[in-house]
């Protein structure tokens, strides 16, 4: 059975740093692009990070110089290291796979996702 758990979410002061983990099951994880995505309450879901095949990462705007995306091909786990969190990262974060070796930023190019884990950033 395809699994994303995605976890290591909470609530933090800004200024502080998360580090989010995504365990995947059922599927040759290093065959397979992943990424992150998050979405807050009333916005559009947002591309934050992704890491391909070969290890090259793409971020989105908001996320570049405080966060980075890793991928642990012995454990299966994604992560993404939040650092210098502001109150507007508060959102939902999901973990993604495409089933695909490249990475995009539109969330329609991605077929399975986690359930999400909650980050809050307080002022």
């Amino acid at each position: 059975q395809v699994q994303l758990v995605e976890s290591g979410g909470g609530l933090v002061q800004g200024g502080e740093s998360l580090r989010l983990s995504c365990t995947a099951s059922g599927f040759n994880f290093d065959d397979v692009t992943l990424a992150w995505f998050r979405q807050a309450p009333g916005k559009e879901r947002e591309s934050v990070a992704c890491i391909d095949v070969d290890g090259t990462t793409d971020y989105g705007r908001s996320a570049k110089g405080r966060f980075t995306i890793s991928r642990d091909n012995v454990e299966n786990i994604l992560y993404l290291q939040m650092n210098n969190l502001k109150p507007e990262d508060t959102a939902v974060y999901y973990c993604a796979t495409p089933w695909r070796h490249t990475c995009r930023e539109a969330g329609g190019y991605y077929d399975t996702w986690g359930q999400g884990t909650q980050v809050t950033v307080s002022s």
